[in-house]
């Protein structure tokens, strides 16, 4: 394992955030913070409790999953796709440096960023609301396996993407709507019995809701179950990636 690489094509990554602070940190904490605000006052006044708890906890970790999902597949997609753009894709592949480890830097550093946003996120939620965590240790792993099956699926749709249209159709256009009906302002208990129904098939659920339990202990979906999701999706791109590497498609032609 060549871990110099590792470390240069991470730091290189994670160098590009420092640069682009005021869009990669600044920005998202802002607009989850006008969330809290605009959700409080407006839907929070009239909905004190959900479960228990008070609205503006209760949305906490569906704005944390909002943010991370999008940031994960944003600098896990822009890190791959970039270097193609301008052409030093090549350079990367004729280097001695393993896909595995090209692989290892570029998520890594993706999900890094998105641990930090969705870290510096849960702590001003606590300016606006009093958030707990019964379960620290799986919030922290719910937090790491979806930072790392997102990012390994924004590399994926990086290598896809022949343009910039693509590569901001899925986390544009498809992500945020399933994260705002997967339950991350509401319980589907709220809602008509198909509606719930249909709400099953919707994969960012699982994610919201176990995360949600590690929180407060309560879920829409048995956080065994959203666990074995989340697994079976890391899986899935594990496995897509393996066949991405082995044929070279749309990397070395």
């Amino acid at each position: 394992m060549n871990f110099e690489a590792i470390k240069s094509i991470y730091y290189f990554e994670m160098a590009r955030t420092r640069r682009t602070l005021l869009q990669s940190v600044i920005s998202p904490v802002i607009s989850t913070s006008l969330y809290f605000i605009v959700f409080g006052a407006a839907v929070g006044s009239r909905i004190q409790e959900v479960e228990g708890v008070s609205y503006g906890a209760f949305i906490t970790p569906g704005l944390i999953m909002l943010t991370l999902l999008g940031q994960c597949i944003g600098n896990g997609s822009f890190g791959i796709y970039f270097p193609k753009f301008t052409g030093t894709i090549y350079e990367i592949l004729s280097a001695p440096v393993a896909m595995t480890e090209i692989l290892i830097g570029y998520v890594g550093a993706a999900a890094t960023k998105g641990l930090i946003i969705g870290v510096i996120i849960l702590l001003t939620a606590n300016i606006f609301v009093d958030v707990r965590i019964e379960h620290p240790f799986m919030m922290v792993l719910f937090f790491l396996l979806t930072a790392i099956s997102f990012s390994l699926f924004g590399f994926m749709i990086g290598i896809w993407a022949t343009n910039f249209e693509q590569l901001n159709l899925i986390p544009m256009l498809v992500v945020p709507p399933l994260t705002f009906l997967g339950g991350s302002f509401y319980s589907i208990n709220m809602l008509p019995p198909f509606w719930q129904a249909v709400s099953h098939f919707n994969p960012v659920l699982y994610l919201v809701s176990g995360f949600r339990w590690s929180f407060y202990g309560i879920a829409d979906v048995n956080p065994l179950v959203s666990l074995g999701m989340i697994s079976l999706f890391l899986v899935i791109c594990l496995s897509t990636l393996g066949w991405i590497f082995k044929t070279g498609y749309r990397l070395r032609n």
